[in-house]
């Protein structure tokens, strides 16, 4: 498919019943309570330019680009952080509005590089979008003044380059930092026309960041973007698919130009994830085209041998004939298989289902097992299943969340960060490990 583009709603769509009525260009919407005006436009279609705010993370109201006019109201709130109210009329296109904003963007522009063409996120730029959408075509101050244009570059990152003077100080990279990750590596230094996104005073590799990617995900601009993508261009195409590194299944976008992976991005809709990853998924696909890469098929009849490239026939011929013979000579329990824990439920079933009808026997086994069958024959007992009897989401309604001989900053980083951001809201933490970990 071309690039894919999620909707984007400004802020978060809450939970529950629509139950909050309003009216929006003339257009009637029903939203959960708590809802922002943006959101619930954004749900009909109605899109209000924005820049400071987006659906991963809670309302800022900063770039000031989202005014509307609400009938009864003076003035022209942000859309972002002004909540849906039952019988509000609301609108987003007036004459008044359009001068307004063209008048913020014109601000912004003043003081960012003009170099469109020849910039990283050209066309995939929410600046140059919003610009456009706004009908700016001139800017008047000039650029004589002080100004940010000549802000350094940070490329320490091995994924991607921070590039300050194309920074409009949104604060959605250290919001995402702080929100989706729960790391914290970045903040605003200075105050005023100094006021600066900062990995900490130090370069981002020296910094606490964790290279997952929530920042570059987050930035409207060519601040924060992917090195492979700023050395051979915009990506054309996406093929949603899910990462391979373990088995919690994060859904992503892979974004290619031509057959050739630029970037890939954690996919919203993503159950295990819902839009977040951690560096592995995100930035560490290299293996796909790495020369040492096996592509094709191998086999040997000794060990002292070396490896002779076949067809894949001829390689599942091999290892088939081979697996009969050791059950011939040593009977048909002689061959069994082991699976991982990272593998996906699919690919496990596969497992089981070769050993069973393949092979003629059970024996099949987890290293799951092994680490894990303390826990699974408790969960058994106490609540009837060996698994699991929580969603993604329980960890939202938990105050008291308890982590037995687990490392999920380790082991499952995104369900981390989320851990995190519910010990930030006044939730309990308790942890029983001989080891240290990072909660």
């Amino acid at each position: 498919m071309p690039l894919m583009q999620e909707l984007d709603t400004g802020t978060p769509i809450r939970t529950g019943a629509a139950t909050v009525t309003l009216t929006i260009d003339g257009r009637k919407v029903s939203v959960p309570p708590g809802t922002s005006v943006m959101a619930a436009a954004a749900l009909i279609d109605v899109s209000v330019p924005k820049l400071c705010a987006t659906g991963s993370l809670e309302a800022f109201g900063s770039c000031r680009l989202c005014l509307v006019e609400i009938d009864g109201r003076k003035g022209t709130p942000a859309s972002c952080t002004t909540p849906a109210e039952a019988g509000m009329v609301v609108h987003t296109k007036t004459l008044r509005l359009e001068k307004l904003r063209r008048g913020v963007m014109e601000l912004y522009i003043s003081d960012h590089p003009l170099d469109c063409l020849t910039c990283s996120a050209n066309g995939d730029c929410e600046l140059q979008t919003q610009a456009g959408n706004v009908g700016l075509r001139d800017v008047r101050y000039g650029y004589d003044g002080a100004n940010h244009l000549k802000a350094p570059v940070d490329a320490s990152n091995p994924y991607f380059t921070f590039e300050s003077s194309k920074c409009i100080v949104c604060s959605r990279c250290v919001r995402a930092c702080a929100e989706v990750q729960g790391t914290f590596a970045l903040t605003i230094l200075g105050r005023g026309f100094e006021s600066k996104v900062s990995p900490g005073g130090v370069d981002f590799l020296s910094s606490e960041c964790v290279s997952c990617g929530a920042c570059v995900e987050a930035c409207p601009t060519a601040t924060l973007n992917e090195k492979p993508v700023i050395d051979k261009g915009t990506p054309e195409r996406t093929v949603v698919t899910t990462c391979a590194y373990c088995g919690v299944g994060c859904a992503f976008k892979a974004e290619l130009k031509g057959d050739e992976v630029l970037r890939m991005v954690p996919l919203k809709a993503g159950k295990a994830n819902e839009g977040h990853s951690c560096v592995k998924g995100r930035f560490a696909y290299g293996y796909a085209t790495h020369k040492d890469r096996v592509l094709k098929p191998m086999i040997r009849k000794r060990i002292e041998d070396p490896w002779r490239e076949v067809s894949w026939d001829e390689a599942l011929a091999a290892a088939a004939s081979e697996f009969k013979r050791i059950q011939t000579r040593y009977g048909r329990d002689s061959v069994g298989a082991i699976s991982s824990s990272r593998c996906t439920n699919e690919e496990v079933f596969l497992v089981q289902k070769l050993v069973r009808m393949g092979f003629g026997n059970n024996n099949i086994d987890t290293c799951a097992r092994v680490c894990h069958s303390p826990t699974g024959f408790g969960l058994s007992r106490t609540y009837g299943t060996s698994a699991g009897t929580q969603d993604f989401r329980s960890v939202d309604h938990s105050d008291v969340v308890i982590v037995i001989g687990a490392n999920p900053t380790d082991a499952h980083p995104v369900f981390a960060s989320r851990l995190k951001r519910r010990l930030r809201e006044g939730a309990r933490l308790i942890v029983i490990d001989p080891r240290r970990i990072d909660l």
